[in-house]
């Protein structure tokens, strides 16, 4: 069994921090929970009252989504592999082979930064991102983990005696 060298997952707090959809959410929530108390202490009701607990309930169902999503996946890195665990009630786990990872890709705003958060985008020559790079959204320590990550790719080609080779198809032209 492979030793698991890191494992984690995309973090709820995080995007709660780090995001304009999590500020927007904490939004939502807020003014709908102070919202609801003020209308409740109003005499009589509005009409207009239920505005405010409708929005707690859309915050809280945004938040709960979220972290549900977040809670159904999981990844874990070892010396060989990313393995990629999903799922609540239907699971399943699918692996890419470090050697296979083409390139990894560090994206992040101005708010992720002073969160501490980022994107990483993983392209491989596996089918599990033949079709679309892998992406691991609002990921704590995401600098660290790509360097991490990227040291044990060069390790792994190493080991397997695998190098990069690029084909590029340049268009060369019609003859003269």
């Amino acid at each position: 069994m492979p030793q698991i060298i890191d494992r984690f997952r995309s973090s709820t707090a995080g995007w709660l921090r780090g995001s304009l959809a999590g500020w927007g959410t904490v939004a939502l929530i807020v003014i709908g929970l102070i919202g609801s108390f003020w209308a409740l202490a109003q005499r009589p009701v509005g009409a207009w009252a239920w505005v405010f607990p409708l929005a707690l309930l859309a915050g809280a169902a945004i938040l709960a989504a979220k972290w549900i999503g977040n809670l159904a996946t999981s990844y874990e890195l070892t010396n060989d592999r990313l393995i990629l665990h999903r799922g609540v009630l239907l699971k399943s786990i699918d692996e890419i082979e470090l050697y296979r990872i083409k390139d990894i890709r560090l994206n992040f705003s101005i708010i992720n930064q002073l969160a501490g958060l980022g994107t990483i985008s993983i392209t491989s020559s596996d089918e599990t991102t033949r079709a679309a790079p892998l992406v691991l959204r609002d990921i704590h320590r995401a600098r660290a983990r790509r360097e991490q990550m990227r040291e044990l790719i060069e390790a792994a080609r190493r080991r397997r005696g695998v190098r990069e080779l690029d084909m590029v198809h340049e268009d060369l032209g019609e003859p003269n």
